[in-house]
């Protein structure tokens, strides 16, 4: 390897090293915003309570769908 090629090598290595040290940092702050926000520790807790909140939103679309219905029926809507 020619001193050129040496160089480049330890170029990338460090850019890799920087890269890796932002994307920590950035896992980190999400990690924490997960678990102030959602009271989450881990991303299976939050997938977890996803589905649960989707359930949720899927239920009250239902009765607000099922509310409209039967206002329309009743005031002939």
């Amino acid at each position: 390897m020619t001193e050129q090629q040496l160089l480049k090598l330890k170029q990338d290595v460090d850019a890799a090293k920087t890269k890796v040290s932002e994307l920590t940092g950035q896992r980190t702050a999400l990690m924490k915003q997960l678990k102030d926000d959602w009271s989450c520790k881990t991303v299976e807790e939050a997938e977890a309570k996803l589905q649960s909140m989707e359930s949720a939103v899927e239920q009250l679309s239902q009765q607000i769908d099922e509310g409209v219905t039967e206002l329309k029926g009743k005031y002939g809507l």
